[in-house]
């Protein structure tokens, strides 16, 4: 029975188990060197554990313990349909233990447990079964060869896999790697982010419970720098695959360049036009749905919608419906079900976000609503969902990620400068456009440089489709049948027939 209320999410907490030593070759250790970080809760100022800080001796066990595995075959070599039947039993345990994995994720980096539960543990189970499910319908194929050769085309798992994931939605973004790493056939070291270990750790040790042999799932904790610089940087790490700012996403491929050029996949940050024109019929529908998405998550999404590119003729009725909706996001405390927007994941990003507010008003745009840090009493970082108007696509606010609540009005005289500005970032990850015109939406659809388009809608989803951008926003897909081709290689065998 899921826990329901705010006491009860509160009573839970005092026993809850918390796991914060590395997990490597299937044995919680601490870091070689002993070193150990503090994990803060956003939500309170508390320290909920101390982590293992792992370092380049860490890193070397557990890549090592992943090539053992991989090179004897306890995973690798294991039939197609018995990778099912683990990843499915995973799929399984993360229902069971949704209410513990929920409360991790939420005191851990600040989202709603209504969120944590309804949305991120939810997609978690069902990305480890859907994934289990899809590795034995997989075929490989025989070539259009003459008729005295034939040519086979197969598809063989990298071997050693690192993966390195956000704060944002830590086991979501790690289950979209791990799970059609390990449907493949991989063996796995994840590094999750230092401001968001915990609930990883428990995914880990999920999996050996669900069947996964030690080795196969290994879990590093610690910093960027050194620890994500050091997967990064290993000649026996076969593929390295990171959800991160682009500005991290530049150094994996520096460290792929200087190591054995090992395969990378970036999936990375976002400056998601959103355009609203006069020709959608319900133009308050499309405001409400444009300021939920953006201040979803806290704004904490490479997917937000945080440029939102106004027709000049609806421009007042869309930012009337924008402050209204704002209201209905007041910062409240996450283990509340009822609040709907949480904290943000730290101290040092909540100053970077009000750092950008402060920004856009010296460039000259008009501070709508929000903008300040709220609830100072909980030791907490809130902060209140911000709308600036009349922003011009120039400004650092409407260019950078904020990876905040920050929302940006900019207002256009037709379809045809929408779509200029709306292509004018270096980012291509996600993009909408709101319209009754069949053909507009199609042009549009076309002509928005980006890897997900949504018409009339935002933020669809389903583990059927790819996720990633064009440009600056990344290398590669997420989920779908298309996220196996990062963790495989493809392979050709001549075989001359004889007479």
């Amino acid at each position: 029975m899921a826990l329901k209320t705010h006491q009860d999410w509160l009573d839970a907490r005092q026993n809850l188990t918390i796991r914060a030593q590395a997990l490597i070759d299937g044995k919680f250790v601490a870091a070689s060197s002993g070193r150990s970080f503090a994990s803060v809760s956003p939500v309170d100022g508390s320290t909920l554990a101390q982590v293992a800080d792992c370092g380049q001796e860490d890193v070397d066990l557990a890549v090592a313990a992943a090539r053992r595995a991989f090179e004897d075959g306890r995973w690798s070599k294991r039939a197609p349909a018995e990778r099912k039947a683990v990843l499915c039993r995973l799929g399984d345990l993360v229902r069971a233990h949704r209410d513990e994995l929920a409360l991790l994720e939420t005191l851990d980096m600040g989202k709603p447990i209504a969120d944590s539960t309804s949305i991120d543990v939810r997609a978690v189970a069902n990305c480890f079964a859907w994934y289990g499910e899809a590795i034995d319908k997989i075929y490989d194929e025989i070539a259009p060869t003459p008729s005295d050769t034939l040519a086979l085309v197969s598809r063989e798992p990298l071997g050693v896999v690192a993966a390195v994931v956000p704060w944002n939605f830590p086991m979501l973004m790690a289950s979209w790697k791990v799970a059609p790493a390990l449907a493949a056939g991989n063996s796995v070291v994840l590094k999750p982010s230092e401001n968001s270990s915990l609930s990883a750790l428990r995914l880990a040790e999920l999996a050996l419970e669900a069947g996964v042999p030690p080795g196969v799932f290994n879990v590093v904790t610690g910093w960027g720098p050194e620890t994500g610089k050091a997967l990064g940087l290993h000649m026996d790490v076969d593929g390295l695959f990171f959800t991160g700012s682009t500005a991290v996403g530049r150094f994996y491929m520096e460290y792929a360049a200087r190591s054995n050029l090992k395969k990378i996949g970036l999936e990375l940050g976002g400056k998601s036009p959103n355009i609203i024109l006069s020709s959608y019929h319900d133009i308050r529908h499309a405001a409400e749905t444009s300021a939920n998405s953006a201040f979803f998550n806290q704004g904490e999404m490479c997917t937000c919608p945080s440029r939102l590119i106004v027709e000049e003729s609806v421009h007042d009725e869309v930012v009337d419906v924008l402050l209204a909706q704002s209201k209905a996001f007041a910062p409240g405390h996450p283990l509340d079900p009822a609040t709907r927007f949480g904290a943000m994941v730290d101290e040092r990003h909540t100053t970077r976000v009000l750092g950008f507010v402060d920004i856009a008003q010296e460039d000259g745009a008009t501070l709508a609503t929000g903008g300040k840090r709220v609830c100072m009493d909980s030791g907490g970082c809130y902060l209140e969902p911000t709308i600036f108007d009349h922003v011009r696509n120039d400004m650092r606010i409407a260019q950078e990620e904020v990876f905040g609540p920050v929302l940006s009005v900019i207002t256009v005289k037709d379809v045809d400068e929408a779509l200029r500005v709306a292509n004018d970032t270096p980012f291509g990850l996600a993009s909408s456009i709101w319209t009754d015109d069949l053909s507009t939406a199609h042009r549009a659809a076309k002509e928005l440089r980006a890897g997900l388009t949504y018409v009339n809608c935002y933020d669809c989803d389903d583990m059927t489709v790819p996720f990633g951008g064009f440009k600056e926003s990344g290398i590669g897909r997420d989920k779908s049948l298309h996220a196996l081709d990062k963790y495989t290689e493809l392979k050709t065998t001549w075989i001359k027939l004889s007479k």
